[in-house]
C-alpha cells in the first residue's frame, strides 16, 4: 500500500521505432476481463454538490481537506482535463492492449491478478506516470496526450517524445515488471546494464508485438542509429574499461534517461540517451538464445552468470 500512500501526497502536492518483435504467444486462455474505472471523468464533473459522493468512492485518493480546495483543483485543471477526453474519450483500443499486456504477465507469473485501471489526472506529474498499486493501477492520462501537445512546452523533447497514447502500455508493463524483478546488489557497470536487460528482457515477453523501438522509448531514426553502431559502442565500453567499473557516473552517463549518452566523442550528439540499457538488453536477449532457461530462472540467475554465459557477440 505504500505507493498508494504515495499517489495521495503527489495528489496533495498538486492541490497546494523498430521493427523486430518477439514471436507472437497465444494467451487468449489466459485473458480476463479488464475494469477501467474513469474516476476523472467523476471527479472533473463534480461540483459543490456531487463532491462528496465522489470522495466517498474513492477516500484513498482524498486526504482530509476543506472542499474548496478540491473544488479550485477542478477548475485549476480543467484545461487538461478537457484536452485528456479529446484523445481519450474512447477507452476501448487501450483497453484491449491491457487485456493482451496481462495475459501475457498471468502466463509468466501465475499468481499475477488483474489490477483495476484508474484513470486521473495528476497535474504533468511526469515521474509517475503510471502507478502499480496491489490491486490497483493508476493511470495518468494527462501525461499521454501527444508529444506535440502545447502543454508539454516546457518539458525537453527526450522526456515529451514518450508522452504520447502509444506510449501508454508500454508504461504500463513497465511499472508491473518492477514488481517482478530482482536487481543485482553488484555495483559494476555490467551488472547494472544486465539489471536494466532484465527489465527490458521482461517487458519483451509481455509485449511481443510492441516494436524494440516503441519499449525503449526511441524515435525510429534514433533506433536504427542504435543498431548500426552496436559494435562500435561496446567497443567503446571494453577500450575504456568501463565494464567493470564502479563509476556511479556511468549511470548518468549511459543508463538514465537523456537527450543522448555521453561518450565525450563526436557520436554524442547521433546517439540516443540509454545506450547502456539497450546494450544490456542485448546481453540478456543473448544469455536467453544461447541457454535452455525459463523467464523465472533468468530473474534469479546472478548478472555475471548472465554476461559469461550469454556468448554477446555485437553485430558488425
Amino acid at each position: 500500500m505504500n505507493k498508494l500512500i504515495i499517489l495521495t501526497i503527489i495528489l496533495l502536492t498538486m492541490v497546494s521505432c523498430g521493427k523486430k518483435t518477439k514471436k507472437k504467444t497465444d494467451v487468449s486462455i489466459s485473458k480476463t476481463p479488464v475494469i477501467i474505472d474513469r474516476f476523472e471523468q467523476k471527479f472533473y464533473n463534480a461540483n459543490a454538490k456531487t463532491l462528496q459522493t465522489v470522495k466517498n468512492e474513492y477516500p484513498f485518493l482524498f486526504p482530509h481537506q476543506n472542499d474548496s480546495i478540491w473544488l479550485h483543483k477542478i477548475e485549476n485543471e480543467r484545461a487538461l482535463f478537457t484536452k485528456s477526453q479529446e484523445i481519450f474519450k474512447n477507452f476501448d483500443s487501450e483497453k484491449s492492449q491491457i487485456e493482451d499486456l496481462f495475459a501475457h504477465v498471468k502466463k509468466y507469473h501465475a499468481s499475477f491478478k488483474a489490477p483495476k485501471i484508474i484513470t486521473l489526472i495528476t497535474n504533468l506529474d511526469y515521474q509517475n506516470k503510471v502507478v502499480y498499486a496491489d490491486s490497483l493501477l493508476f493511470i495518468s492520462l494527462d501525461m499521454y496526450l501527444g508529444k506535440n501537445s502545447e502543454v508539454y512546452n516546457d518539458f525537453p523533447m527526450y522526456l515529451a517524445q514518450n508522452f504520447d497514447k502509444s506510449h501508454l502500455i508500454v508504461a504500463i508493463a513497465k511499472s508491473i515488471s518492477e514488481r517482478y524483478f530482482i536487481p543485482s546488489k553488484r555495483r559494476q557497470f555490467i551488472d547494472i546494464m544486465i539489471n536494466e536487460g532484465k527489465k527490458m528482457y521482461l517487458i519483451d515477453s509481455y509485449l511481443p508485438s510492441v516494436s524494440d523501438a516503441q519499449k525503449m522509448g526511441y524515435s525510429k531514426n534514433k533506433y536504427e542509429w542504435t543498431v548500426a553502431n552496436e559494435s562500435q559502442l561496446w567497443r567503446y565500453f571494453m577500450e575504456n574499461k568501463l565494464l567493470y567499473s564502479t563509476d556511479s557516473k556511468l549511470y548518468t552517463r549511459f543508463i538514465a534517461d537523456a537527450p543522448f549518452s555521453k561518450f565525450y566523442i563526436d557520436i554524442d550528439k547521433e546517439s540516443p540517451g540509454r545506450v547502456g540499457v539497450w546494450l544490456g538488453w542485448q546481453i540478456v536477449r543473448s544469455y536467453m538464445n544461447n541457454n535452455n532457461v525459463t523467464l523465472q530462472q533468468l530473474l534469479q540467475t546472478n548478472t555475471q552468470e548472465i554476461f559469461k554465459k550469454s556468448k554477446y557477440k555485437p553485430k558488425k
